[in-house]
Protein backbone atom coordinates (compact mmCIF):
# COMPACT_ATOMS: atom_id res chain seq x y z
CA UNK A 1 0.00 0.00 0.00
CA UNK A 2 2.90 1.89 1.08
CA UNK A 3 4.79 1.32 -2.49
CA UNK A 4 1.38 2.49 -4.30
CA UNK A 5 0.55 5.60 -2.57
CA UNK A 6 4.64 6.62 -3.25
CA UNK A 7 4.36 5.66 -6.87
CA UNK A 8 1.38 7.71 -7.57
CA UNK A 9 2.81 11.10 -5.86
CA UNK A 10 5.99 10.53 -8.27
CA UNK A 11 3.46 9.87 -11.41
CA UNK A 12 1.41 13.27 -10.59
CA UNK A 13 4.25 15.21 -10.56
CA UNK A 14 5.40 13.24 -13.95
CA UNK A 15 2.40 14.09 -15.91
CA UNK A 16 -1.32 12.74 -16.29
CA UNK A 17 -0.07 10.13 -19.15
CA UNK A 18 1.82 8.39 -17.14
CA UNK A 19 -0.55 8.11 -14.59
CA UNK A 20 -2.90 6.72 -16.47
CA UNK A 21 -0.49 3.75 -18.55
CA UNK A 22 0.29 2.70 -14.61
CA UNK A 23 -3.39 3.34 -13.72
CA UNK A 24 -4.06 0.58 -16.84
CA UNK A 25 -1.77 -1.58 -15.79
CA UNK A 26 -2.72 -2.11 -11.97
CA UNK A 27 -6.27 -1.81 -13.18
CA UNK A 28 -7.69 1.20 -11.59
CA UNK A 29 -10.26 3.28 -13.68
CA UNK A 30 -9.43 7.22 -13.76
CA UNK A 31 -13.03 8.66 -13.09
CA UNK A 32 -12.98 12.57 -13.97
CA UNK A 33 -14.11 13.80 -10.66
CA UNK A 34 -16.87 17.07 -10.99
CA UNK A 35 -14.23 19.55 -8.97
CA UNK A 36 -11.80 20.83 -11.34
CA UNK A 37 -11.74 18.16 -13.90
CA UNK A 38 -9.20 16.24 -11.82
CA UNK A 39 -9.12 12.06 -12.22
CA UNK A 40 -9.48 10.11 -9.69
CA UNK A 41 -8.52 6.28 -9.21
CA UNK A 42 -12.05 3.82 -8.27
CA UNK A 43 -11.31 0.45 -8.17
CA UNK A 44 -13.55 -1.36 -10.82
CA UNK A 45 -16.51 -3.56 -9.67
CA UNK A 46 -15.52 -7.12 -9.21
CA UNK A 47 -18.31 -9.83 -9.27
CA UNK A 48 -18.57 -10.22 -5.80
CA UNK A 49 -18.51 -6.57 -4.52
CA UNK A 50 -20.84 -4.68 -7.51
CA UNK A 51 -23.97 -4.96 -6.12
CA UNK A 52 -23.14 -4.12 -2.48
CA UNK A 53 -20.62 -0.93 -3.67
CA UNK A 54 -23.28 0.21 -6.33
CA UNK A 55 -26.26 0.43 -3.94
CA UNK A 56 -24.48 1.62 -1.58
CA UNK A 57 -24.63 5.42 -3.40
CA UNK A 58 -28.65 5.08 -3.27
CA UNK A 59 -29.23 4.07 0.17
CA UNK A 60 -31.20 6.64 0.91
CA UNK A 61 -33.36 6.44 -2.36
CA UNK A 62 -35.90 3.77 -1.19
CA UNK A 63 -37.33 5.81 1.09
CA UNK A 64 -38.59 9.23 0.32
CA UNK A 65 -38.69 10.99 3.57
CA UNK A 66 -35.04 10.39 4.37
CA UNK A 67 -34.99 13.51 2.12
CA UNK A 68 -36.82 15.54 4.88
CA UNK A 69 -35.63 14.22 8.10
CA UNK A 70 -34.74 16.77 10.68
CA UNK A 71 -30.70 17.91 10.14
CA UNK A 72 -28.92 21.13 9.07
CA UNK A 73 -30.36 22.93 5.83
CA UNK A 74 -28.53 21.48 2.30
CA UNK A 75 -27.93 22.99 -0.64
CA UNK A 76 -30.75 21.73 -3.34
CA UNK A 77 -29.05 22.26 -6.35
CA UNK A 78 -25.75 20.87 -5.03
CA UNK A 79 -27.40 17.66 -3.96
CA UNK A 80 -29.15 17.45 -7.08
CA UNK A 81 -25.97 17.71 -9.20
CA UNK A 82 -24.48 15.39 -7.20
CA UNK A 83 -27.51 12.88 -7.91
CA UNK A 84 -27.59 13.15 -11.39
CA UNK A 85 -23.54 12.73 -11.64
CA UNK A 86 -24.37 9.00 -9.94
CA UNK A 87 -26.86 8.58 -12.18
CA UNK A 88 -24.81 9.02 -15.34
CA UNK A 89 -22.58 6.58 -13.63
CA UNK A 90 -24.84 4.39 -12.84
CA UNK A 91 -26.52 3.87 -16.54
CA UNK A 92 -22.51 3.76 -17.97
CA UNK A 93 -21.83 0.94 -15.74
CA UNK A 94 -25.50 -0.74 -17.24
CA UNK A 95 -22.89 -1.77 -20.07
CA UNK A 96 -20.64 -3.20 -18.24
CA UNK A 97 -19.13 -6.42 -18.86
CA UNK A 98 -19.94 -8.22 -15.50
CA UNK A 99 -23.85 -9.12 -15.06
CA UNK A 100 -23.43 -8.61 -11.46
CA UNK A 101 -22.25 -4.66 -11.78
CA UNK A 102 -25.11 -4.34 -14.68
CA UNK A 103 -27.46 -5.99 -12.35
CA UNK A 104 -26.52 -3.66 -9.29
CA UNK A 105 -26.66 -0.31 -11.73
CA UNK A 106 -30.52 -1.16 -12.60
CA UNK A 107 -31.38 -1.80 -8.99
CA UNK A 108 -29.52 1.36 -8.00
CA UNK A 109 -31.57 3.15 -11.52
CA UNK A 110 -35.09 1.73 -10.18
CA UNK A 111 -34.41 2.67 -6.25
CA UNK A 112 -33.66 6.55 -7.45
CA UNK A 113 -36.43 6.03 -10.42
CA UNK A 114 -38.82 5.12 -7.65
CA UNK A 115 -38.33 8.01 -5.05
CA UNK A 116 -37.73 10.77 -7.02
CA UNK A 117 -39.10 12.83 -10.13
CA UNK A 118 -36.16 12.99 -12.84
CA UNK A 119 -37.96 14.34 -15.74
CA UNK A 120 -35.80 16.04 -17.59
CA UNK A 121 -32.64 14.64 -16.66
CA UNK A 122 -34.54 11.19 -18.00
CA UNK A 123 -35.89 13.36 -21.23
CA UNK A 124 -32.39 14.05 -22.10
CA UNK A 125 -31.22 10.11 -22.08
CA UNK A 126 -34.25 8.06 -22.26
CA UNK A 127 -32.89 6.78 -26.15
CA UNK A 128 -29.34 5.59 -23.88
CA UNK A 129 -31.77 4.42 -20.78
CA UNK A 130 -34.28 2.36 -23.57
CA UNK A 131 -31.60 0.61 -25.48
CA UNK A 132 -29.48 -0.30 -22.21
CA UNK A 133 -32.72 -1.98 -21.33
CA UNK A 134 -33.48 -3.30 -24.13
CA UNK A 135 -29.67 -5.02 -24.34
CA UNK A 136 -30.57 -6.40 -20.46
CA UNK A 137 -33.57 -7.80 -21.50
CA UNK A 138 -32.32 -9.61 -24.83
CA UNK A 139 -28.96 -10.72 -23.40
CA UNK A 140 -29.15 -10.99 -19.58
CA UNK A 141 -30.04 -13.68 -17.51
CA UNK A 142 -33.17 -14.46 -15.18
CA UNK A 143 -32.39 -12.23 -12.40
CA UNK A 144 -31.16 -9.09 -14.90
CA UNK A 145 -33.66 -9.10 -17.23
CA UNK A 146 -36.49 -8.81 -13.95
CA UNK A 147 -34.61 -5.37 -12.84
CA UNK A 148 -34.36 -4.68 -16.77
CA UNK A 149 -37.95 -4.64 -16.96
CA UNK A 150 -38.58 -3.22 -13.62
CA UNK A 151 -36.99 -0.23 -14.79
CA UNK A 152 -38.89 -0.28 -18.00
CA UNK A 153 -41.67 0.59 -16.04
CA UNK A 154 -40.60 2.70 -13.82
CA UNK A 155 -38.78 4.83 -17.16
CA UNK A 156 -42.25 4.88 -18.29
CA UNK A 157 -43.77 5.63 -14.97
CA UNK A 158 -41.51 8.81 -15.19
CA UNK A 159 -41.98 10.02 -18.33
CA UNK A 160 -46.07 9.63 -18.46
CA UNK A 161 -48.33 8.98 -21.23
CA UNK A 162 -46.89 10.77 -23.97
CA UNK A 163 -45.03 10.89 -27.64
CA UNK A 164 -41.41 9.65 -25.80
CA UNK A 165 -43.31 6.80 -24.06
CA UNK A 166 -44.87 5.54 -27.37
CA UNK A 167 -41.32 5.32 -28.90
CA UNK A 168 -39.94 3.49 -25.47
CA UNK A 169 -42.74 0.88 -25.77
CA UNK A 170 -42.41 0.56 -30.01
CA UNK A 171 -38.87 -0.27 -29.20
CA UNK A 172 -39.51 -2.67 -25.81
CA UNK A 173 -42.83 -3.86 -26.61
CA UNK A 174 -41.95 -6.79 -29.25
CA UNK A 175 -39.07 -8.00 -26.85
CA UNK A 176 -41.06 -8.15 -24.23
CA UNK A 177 -43.87 -10.35 -25.44
CA UNK A 178 -41.77 -12.16 -27.27
CA UNK A 179 -40.43 -13.05 -23.89
CA UNK A 180 -43.68 -13.69 -22.42
CA UNK A 181 -44.77 -16.03 -25.13
CA UNK A 182 -41.30 -18.13 -24.70
CA UNK A 183 -42.05 -21.03 -23.26
CA UNK A 184 -38.20 -21.77 -22.77
CA UNK A 185 -37.45 -18.95 -21.18
CA UNK A 186 -37.12 -18.82 -17.18
CA UNK A 187 -40.31 -18.15 -15.19
CA UNK A 188 -39.28 -15.43 -13.02
CA UNK A 189 -38.62 -13.66 -16.51
CA UNK A 190 -41.50 -14.20 -18.12
CA UNK A 191 -43.32 -12.93 -15.17
CA UNK A 192 -41.64 -9.44 -14.81
CA UNK A 193 -42.01 -9.26 -18.49
CA UNK A 194 -45.81 -9.90 -18.23
CA UNK A 195 -46.02 -7.38 -15.37
CA UNK A 196 -43.60 -4.65 -17.61
CA UNK A 197 -46.25 -5.28 -20.83
CA UNK A 198 -49.12 -4.81 -18.48
CA UNK A 199 -47.90 -1.56 -17.15
CA UNK A 200 -46.12 0.14 -19.83
CA UNK A 201 -48.80 -0.39 -22.24
CA UNK A 202 -51.41 1.11 -19.52
CA UNK A 203 -49.26 4.47 -19.67
CA UNK A 204 -48.97 4.39 -23.39
CA UNK A 205 -53.19 4.00 -24.58
CA UNK A 206 -53.54 5.59 -27.35
CA UNK A 207 -53.19 2.68 -30.10
CA UNK A 208 -56.42 0.64 -29.33
CA UNK A 209 -54.68 -1.94 -31.72
CA UNK A 210 -51.81 -2.75 -29.38
CA UNK A 211 -53.86 -2.46 -26.55
CA UNK A 212 -56.09 -5.59 -27.73
CA UNK A 213 -52.38 -6.85 -29.33
CA UNK A 214 -51.18 -7.13 -25.47
CA UNK A 215 -54.34 -8.50 -23.85
CA UNK A 216 -54.05 -10.91 -26.37
CA UNK A 217 -50.84 -12.00 -25.36
CA UNK A 218 -51.75 -11.95 -21.35
CA UNK A 219 -54.80 -13.69 -21.99
CA UNK A 220 -52.70 -16.40 -24.16
CA UNK A 221 -50.89 -17.45 -20.65
CA UNK A 222 -53.19 -16.88 -18.17
CA UNK A 223 -55.66 -19.01 -19.53
CA UNK A 224 -53.41 -21.73 -19.38
CA UNK A 225 -54.55 -22.19 -15.62
CA UNK A 226 -57.65 -22.85 -16.28
CA UNK A 227 -59.10 -26.20 -16.05
CA UNK A 228 -59.78 -28.43 -19.29
CA UNK A 229 -62.24 -30.23 -17.68
CA UNK A 230 -65.04 -28.30 -16.16
CA UNK A 231 -66.01 -31.23 -13.94
CA UNK A 232 -62.24 -30.53 -12.29
CA UNK A 233 -63.10 -30.14 -7.99
CA UNK A 234 -59.68 -28.36 -8.04
CA UNK A 235 -56.38 -26.60 -9.76
CA UNK A 236 -53.22 -27.52 -8.93
CA UNK A 237 -50.46 -25.10 -8.87
CA UNK A 238 -47.63 -25.53 -10.86
CA UNK A 239 -44.15 -23.79 -11.80
CA UNK A 240 -45.98 -21.64 -13.78
CA UNK A 241 -48.26 -20.56 -11.39
CA UNK A 242 -46.69 -16.96 -10.44
CA UNK A 243 -46.63 -16.39 -14.32
CA UNK A 244 -50.60 -17.12 -14.89
CA UNK A 245 -51.30 -14.59 -11.67
CA UNK A 246 -49.05 -12.19 -13.26
CA UNK A 247 -50.37 -12.09 -16.66
CA UNK A 248 -53.99 -12.14 -15.21
CA UNK A 249 -53.23 -9.07 -13.02
CA UNK A 250 -51.42 -7.18 -15.69
CA UNK A 251 -54.47 -7.99 -18.03
CA UNK A 252 -57.34 -6.87 -15.63
CA UNK A 253 -55.62 -3.88 -15.21
CA UNK A 254 -55.94 -3.51 -19.08
CA UNK A 255 -59.34 -3.79 -18.92
CA UNK A 256 -60.12 -0.99 -16.61
CA UNK A 257 -59.24 1.31 -19.81
CA UNK A 258 -60.65 -0.93 -22.68
CA UNK A 259 -63.65 0.43 -24.35
CA UNK A 260 -67.37 -1.13 -23.18
CA UNK A 261 -68.10 -3.10 -26.11
CA UNK A 262 -64.70 -5.16 -25.87
CA UNK A 263 -64.99 -5.15 -21.81
CA UNK A 264 -68.67 -6.76 -22.38
CA UNK A 265 -67.15 -9.42 -24.69
CA UNK A 266 -64.26 -10.08 -22.24
CA UNK A 267 -66.79 -10.54 -19.56
CA UNK A 268 -68.47 -12.57 -21.60
CA UNK A 269 -65.56 -15.04 -22.12
CA UNK A 270 -63.84 -15.32 -18.78
CA UNK A 271 -66.77 -14.72 -16.22
CA UNK A 272 -67.88 -18.38 -16.35
CA UNK A 273 -64.17 -19.50 -16.39
CA UNK A 274 -62.35 -17.76 -13.72
CA UNK A 275 -64.40 -19.15 -10.68
CA UNK A 276 -63.17 -22.20 -11.39
CA UNK A 277 -59.41 -20.55 -9.99
CA UNK A 278 -60.90 -20.24 -7.07
CA UNK A 279 -60.46 -23.82 -6.15
CA UNK A 280 -56.33 -23.68 -6.80
CA UNK A 281 -54.06 -24.78 -4.42
CA UNK A 282 -51.86 -21.44 -4.23
CA UNK A 283 -53.38 -18.42 -2.59
CA UNK A 284 -52.39 -16.30 -4.24
CA UNK A 285 -53.76 -17.60 -7.37
CA UNK A 286 -57.38 -17.84 -5.55
CA UNK A 287 -57.01 -14.05 -4.38
CA UNK A 288 -56.02 -12.93 -7.72
CA UNK A 289 -58.93 -14.95 -9.41
CA UNK A 290 -61.47 -13.58 -6.48
CA UNK A 291 -60.41 -9.82 -7.39
CA UNK A 292 -60.69 -10.24 -10.75
CA UNK A 293 -63.99 -11.59 -10.03
CA UNK A 294 -64.88 -8.92 -8.21
CA UNK A 295 -64.02 -5.90 -11.05
CA UNK A 296 -65.69 -7.82 -13.59
CA UNK A 297 -69.11 -7.72 -11.87
CA UNK A 298 -68.31 -4.06 -11.00
CA UNK A 299 -67.48 -3.22 -14.71
CA UNK A 300 -70.27 -5.55 -15.95
CA UNK A 301 -72.68 -3.90 -13.79
CA UNK A 302 -71.76 0.17 -15.21
CA UNK A 303 -72.34 -1.27 -18.58
CA UNK A 304 -75.80 -3.09 -17.73
CA UNK A 305 -77.55 -2.26 -14.48
CA UNK A 306 -79.82 -5.25 -14.53
CA UNK A 307 -77.03 -7.54 -15.30
CA UNK A 308 -77.88 -11.00 -14.19
CA UNK A 309 -75.12 -14.07 -13.41
CA UNK A 310 -76.58 -17.55 -14.28
CA UNK A 311 -74.07 -19.35 -11.67
CA UNK A 312 -74.76 -16.65 -8.96
CA UNK A 313 -75.24 -19.40 -6.08
CA UNK A 314 -72.58 -21.48 -6.67
CA UNK A 315 -70.51 -18.24 -6.79
CA UNK A 316 -71.66 -16.80 -3.55
CA UNK A 317 -71.18 -20.23 -2.16
CA UNK A 318 -67.43 -20.38 -3.36
CA UNK A 319 -66.85 -17.07 -2.12
CA UNK A 320 -68.36 -17.43 1.46
CA UNK A 321 -66.14 -20.47 2.31
CA UNK A 322 -63.35 -18.98 1.10
CA UNK A 323 -64.26 -15.60 3.26
CA UNK A 324 -64.45 -18.04 6.08
CA UNK A 325 -61.94 -20.65 5.48
CA UNK A 326 -60.81 -22.40 8.51
CA UNK A 327 -58.31 -25.35 6.87
CA UNK A 328 -55.78 -26.67 9.04
CA UNK A 329 -53.47 -27.86 6.51
CA UNK A 330 -53.24 -24.44 5.23
CA UNK A 331 -50.60 -21.51 6.95
CA UNK A 332 -52.54 -19.02 9.31
CA UNK A 333 -51.00 -16.12 7.37
CA UNK A 334 -52.65 -17.17 4.01
CA UNK A 335 -55.99 -17.92 5.79
CA UNK A 336 -56.05 -14.73 7.57
CA UNK A 337 -54.80 -12.72 3.91
CA UNK A 338 -57.73 -14.79 2.01
CA UNK A 339 -60.79 -14.39 4.71
CA UNK A 340 -59.78 -10.78 4.06
CA UNK A 341 -59.97 -10.43 0.74
CA UNK A 342 -62.81 -12.64 0.06
CA UNK A 343 -64.97 -10.80 2.51
CA UNK A 344 -64.98 -7.77 0.44
CA UNK A 345 -65.33 -10.03 -3.05
CA UNK A 346 -68.27 -11.07 -1.89
CA UNK A 347 -69.89 -8.19 -0.41
CA UNK A 348 -69.13 -6.55 -4.15
CA UNK A 349 -70.26 -9.60 -6.32
CA UNK A 350 -73.60 -10.13 -3.55
CA UNK A 351 -74.25 -6.79 -2.42
CA UNK A 352 -72.77 -4.51 -4.99
CA UNK A 353 -70.91 -2.90 -1.84
CA UNK A 354 -67.16 -1.75 -1.62
CA UNK A 355 -65.45 -0.99 1.44
CA UNK A 356 -63.67 2.54 1.13
CA UNK A 357 -59.89 2.59 1.82
CA UNK A 358 -58.27 5.77 2.61
CA UNK A 359 -54.85 6.55 1.23
CA UNK A 360 -52.93 9.88 2.90
CA UNK A 361 -49.94 11.27 1.33
CA UNK A 362 -48.53 14.87 2.69
CA UNK A 363 -51.30 16.96 3.46
CA UNK A 364 -54.21 15.20 0.78
CA UNK A 365 -55.69 12.23 0.75
CA UNK A 366 -56.98 9.63 -1.62
CA UNK A 367 -60.19 7.95 -1.44
CA UNK A 368 -60.45 4.41 -3.31
CA UNK A 369 -63.58 3.33 -3.47
CA UNK A 370 -64.25 0.93 -6.26
CA UNK A 371 -62.25 -2.27 -7.66
CA UNK A 372 -61.34 -0.10 -10.46
CA UNK A 373 -59.44 2.11 -8.84
CA UNK A 374 -57.92 -0.77 -6.30
CA UNK A 375 -56.27 -2.69 -9.23
CA UNK A 376 -54.67 0.30 -10.24
CA UNK A 377 -53.41 1.38 -7.19
CA UNK A 378 -52.35 -1.82 -5.96
CA UNK A 379 -50.20 -2.03 -9.74
CA UNK A 380 -48.67 0.77 -9.12
CA UNK A 381 -47.47 0.40 -5.49
CA UNK A 382 -46.21 -2.68 -6.35
CA UNK A 383 -43.50 -1.48 -8.70
CA UNK A 384 -43.07 2.00 -6.80
CA UNK A 385 -43.09 0.54 -3.44
CA UNK A 386 -42.10 3.30 -0.77
CA UNK A 387 -42.29 5.92 -3.34
CA UNK A 388 -46.03 5.87 -3.95
CA UNK A 389 -46.62 8.52 -1.72
CA UNK A 390 -44.21 10.52 -2.84
CA UNK A 391 -45.27 9.83 -6.79
CA UNK A 392 -49.11 10.36 -5.78
CA UNK A 393 -47.63 13.96 -4.33
CA UNK A 394 -45.74 15.08 -7.24
CA UNK A 395 -45.94 13.24 -10.59
CA UNK A 396 -48.36 14.42 -13.33
CA UNK A 397 -49.29 11.06 -14.81
CA UNK A 398 -50.46 9.71 -11.22
CA UNK A 399 -52.26 12.37 -10.29
CA UNK A 400 -53.97 12.61 -13.80
CA UNK A 401 -54.78 8.82 -13.32
CA UNK A 402 -56.28 8.87 -9.63
CA UNK A 403 -57.90 12.30 -10.89
CA UNK A 404 -56.22 14.42 -8.14
CA UNK A 405 -55.96 17.56 -10.13
CA UNK A 406 -52.23 19.29 -10.25
CA UNK A 407 -49.91 18.97 -7.85
CA UNK A 408 -50.17 20.84 -4.55
CA UNK A 409 -47.36 23.67 -4.33
CA UNK A 410 -46.61 24.04 -0.64
CA UNK A 411 -44.13 26.48 0.84
CA UNK A 412 -40.97 25.87 3.01
CA UNK A 413 -42.97 27.43 6.57
CA UNK A 414 -45.85 25.25 5.27
CA UNK A 415 -44.37 22.06 5.36
CA UNK A 416 -42.01 22.93 8.32
CA UNK A 417 -45.27 23.51 10.24
CA UNK A 418 -46.70 19.98 8.82
CA UNK A 419 -43.50 18.20 9.83
CA UNK A 420 -43.15 15.67 12.89
CA UNK A 421 -39.84 16.42 14.65
CA UNK A 422 -38.46 12.75 15.24
CA UNK A 423 -39.00 13.01 19.15
CA UNK A 424 -42.63 13.60 18.67
CA UNK A 425 -42.49 10.35 16.44
CA UNK A 426 -40.70 8.88 18.90
CA UNK A 427 -43.13 9.25 21.51
CA UNK A 428 -46.33 8.28 19.35
CA UNK A 429 -44.82 5.00 18.34
CA UNK A 430 -43.79 4.14 22.03
CA UNK A 431 -47.32 4.74 23.22
CA UNK A 432 -48.69 3.22 20.16
CA UNK A 433 -46.61 -0.08 21.26
CA UNK A 434 -47.40 -0.17 25.18
CA UNK A 435 -51.39 -0.03 24.65
CA UNK A 436 -50.88 -2.56 21.96
CA UNK A 437 -49.02 -4.53 24.46
CA UNK A 438 -51.34 -4.33 26.70
CA UNK A 439 -54.68 -5.42 24.94
CA UNK A 440 -52.47 -8.64 23.64
CA UNK A 441 -51.53 -9.24 26.88
CA UNK A 442 -55.16 -9.13 27.85
CA UNK A 443 -56.25 -11.68 25.05
CA UNK A 444 -53.23 -14.00 25.97
CA UNK A 445 -54.06 -14.12 29.98
CA UNK A 446 -57.68 -15.08 28.99
CA UNK A 447 -56.66 -17.72 26.40
CA UNK A 448 -54.16 -19.39 28.74
CA UNK A 449 -57.02 -19.79 31.66
CA UNK A 450 -59.27 -21.45 28.96
CA UNK A 451 -55.94 -23.42 27.73
CA UNK A 452 -55.80 -24.91 31.56
CA UNK A 453 -58.36 -27.18 31.30
CA UNK A 454 -57.49 -29.44 28.41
Amino acid sequence: MLFLKHSHRKLHKLGLDCRKTLNIELGILPILSKQGGQPRNVQPFSDEDASIETMSHCSGFSDPASFTEDGPEVDEEATQEDLEYKLKGFIDLTLDKSAKTRQAALESLKSAFSSKILYEFIMERRMTLTDSIERCIKKGKSEELCAAAGLACLLCVQMGSGIESEEIFKTLGPVLKKIVCDGTASVQARQACATCLGICCFIVTDDITELYSTMECLESVFTKAYPRDRDTNGVSSTPSTVLHISALLAWTLLLTICPMNEVKKKIETHLHKLPSMLSCDDVNMRIAAGETLALLFELARETDADFFYEDMELLTEKLRALATDGNKHRAKVDKRKQRSVFRDVLRAVEERDFPTETVKFGPERMYIDCWVKKQTYDTFKEILGSGMQYHLQSNDFLRNVFELGPPVMLDAATLKTMKISRFERHLYNSAAFKARTKARSKCRDKRADVGEFF
